[in-house]
Order: C-alpha cells, then sequence, then structure tokens
C-alpha cells in the first residue's frame, strides 16, 4: 500500500481560504469535469512518475540583486504544490503526472505585430549564455505565496530580439495543448488551449521574466518547462506555463481565467489587498511553510517598479 505523508507545509486550499470559499471553488471547477480528474482515473502512479521524469540540467547564471531578502520556500514545496490544470486539478497532480511531457525538442511560434516572424526553436529564442537569477515573490489568488529562485531571461531582451511593430499594444501568450502529453484537456475544466496576456508596457518591464529554471536547474514540467513567463506583481495564474506561441497584437487578448470568470478574474489581476476576490478576501495571505497569515502587499511588493504602468487607470474597476 503506496501511504503518501503530507509535508507541514503542504497547505490545500481549504486551509488557505475559508472552507465555505473553498469548496465553492473546488464545485466550480469539478462540476466542469464531473469529478474524472483524479490522479487514478488518468492512470497514473506515483512509481511511474518517479521513473520516467527526466534527469534536471544544472544551468550557468549570474546572480542579480533581484531578491527581496525572505526566506526562500523549499525546492520540494515549489516543485509539488503547483496549480497546472493540464495535468490534473490538485496540487500535487502536475508533479505526479507531468512526467509524460517533453519538453525537447520545443519550438515556440512568433506571430503578429513583429519584425521576425516565425517558428523558433527553444535555443534560438532563449540566450543561454544570459541566464540570470532572479528571487521573487508569488502570490496566488487562492491566498497563499512563495518564494522563488527563477532562473531565465528578461522577457524584454526576447521581444526585442522578435521586433514589436509601432502599433502593438500587447503580448498574448498560449501555452501547449497535447492531449498525449497532458491528460487534464481532456476534461473541460477551461477552455483550452490555455491563453494569457499582458500590455506591451508590461511585458518590457524590468520585472517580467522567462523562466528557464529553478534551483539552479532546468525548470521540472510540473512548473513549466521548459519555458514559462513571470510577472511577480501579479496573481500567479498570469505567469502562463510551458509556453508555445507569442503574438503582438493591436487588442486586448482573451485570457483564460477571464474567459471563464470575468466578473472573478480580471485582464490585469494585479495583486491588491484592497479588491477581494469575489468569494474571498485578498488581504492577507498564507506564505508555504508558514502557519500564520502575512499582509498582502500592493502589486506584491513590487510597486516601486511597477506602480507607473497603472497611473490615471482605475485598479477597483481594471482588477
Amino acid at each position: 500500500m503506496l501511504i503518501k505523508h503530507r509535508e507541514n507545509w503542504h497547505a490545500s486550499e481549504n486551509e488557505v481560504t475559508s472552507e465555505q470559499h473553498y469548496l465553492n471553488r473546488r464545485h466550480f471547477i469539478r462540476s466542469a469535469t464531473g469529478g474524472v480528474l483524479a490522479a487514478t482515473a488518468l492512470g497514473v502512479s506515483q512509481t511511474v512518475f518517479a521513473r520516467e521524469n527526466r534527469t534536471l540540467q544544472p544551468l550557468t547564471y549570474s546572480k542579480t540583486a533581484y531578491n527581496p531578502g525572505e526566506d526562500l520556500t523549499p525546492e520540494d514545496a515549489i516543485t509539488s504544490y503547483n496549480n497546472f490544470y493540464e495535468f490534473g486539478l490538485d496540487k500535487s497532480n502536475p508533479s505526479e503526472n507531468a512526467w509524460r511531457l517533453e519538453p525537447k525538442p520545443w519550438s515556440v511560434k512568433v506571430s503578429g505585430m513583429v519584425d521576425a516572424p516565425g517558428d523558433y526553436a527553444f535555443e534560438d529564442l532563449i540566450d543561454m549564455k544570459a541566464l540570470e537569477e532572479r528571487i521573487y515573490r508569488l502570490r496566488c489568488v487562492e491566498g497563499w505565496s512563495m518564494v522563488v529562485p527563477w532562473i531565465g531571461v528578461p522577457l524584454a531582451s526576447v521581444l526585442k530580439k522578435l521586433g514589436p511593430q509601432s502599433g502593438a499594444k500587447y503580448v498574448a501568450f498560449e501555452t501547449l495543448a497535447d492531449r498525449d502529453q497532458m491528460p487534464g484537456i481532456r476534461y473541460p475544466v477551461l477552455d483550452w488551449p490555455y491563453v494569457e496576456g499582458l500590455t506591451l508596457p508590461e511585458a518590457m518591464n524590468e520585472l517580467a521574466f522567462i523562466a528557464v529554471g529553478l534551483y539552479g536547474k532546468e525548470i521540472p514540467n510540473q512548473n513549466g518547462a521548459p519555458l514559462r513567463l513571470v510577472v511577480p506583481w501579479k496573481y500567479g495564474f498570469k505567469s502562463i506555463k510551458s509556453i508555445v506561441s507569442i503574438k503582438l497584437t493591436d487588442r486586448k487578448p482573451a485570457t483564460s481565467w477571464n474567459k471563464s470568470a470575468s466578473n472573478e478574474y480580471g485582464f490585469y489581476s494585479n495583486v491588491n489587498p484592497e479588491v477581494d476576490h469575489p468569494r474571498w478576501s485578498q488581504a492577507r495571505e498564507r506564505r508555504i511553510g508558514e502557519f500564520s497569515r502575512r499582509k498582502t502587499l500592493m502589486f506584491n511588493g513590487y510597486g516601486e517598479q511597477v506602480a507607473h504602468l497603472y497611473t490615471g487607470l482605475d485598479l477597483e474597476k481594471n482588477f
């Protein structure tokens, strides 16, 4: 018999938000799937996961001053407590099921209002000789948070390589949607593929980051291999994983959670303790590894770098 021991940091959603709010959100998601996304229904065991998951290679990178000076979240928490519904609904499902994902070789389709559209191999899009480590806070809309040592490159460096045209206003991203590699997309939890977007000024901001690793190694499948977006002043679902498409456009792109529930998940989704989710408060958060809750910081503590992006914008209406 396989007995799963729950680590003390492994908070469930019903410990972070109230039980009623937790059950409401779980009911919303599970009603779309009929409750069939349990790991047993996917036919996956942790034994298979352990046998077939890829070996993560060490990365060469430079340290940076992007560091909040807070304790890092343990690596085993970062890699086993995830939202990645393409692999299942529960926090443990991605680490159990993502061994199917094949991140090499990988290509990204670049289109829209750019000077250099085309299909880019991962190695041509990401300069692996210019990797840097950035330690960022991560705040989930569900009310929990982490501190993660990402490795990657500034998103601006990638976009500059592609040549944004003068009329471009937004950057749209898309996640892989492969039924063979991602068993969760067989079920209508969301309108697959997962899509997200930023304004071009947000995307060009110094904090916006493309991560290809964490804790000194290649990024694990369950964390968004081989490349994902990291926008630390926004709720975590904006940081789209396993990117296969980047499109520059003059129109605000659709985003997955906004399409699913526009009254709950806005396009901007900036961390804002003064704007509650309709079903729970955002004023406080639980850092994974801690038992007490702490105050949530405006823009997740990155206001000095990003507040100017929203001058004159009503952040209650444009949540």
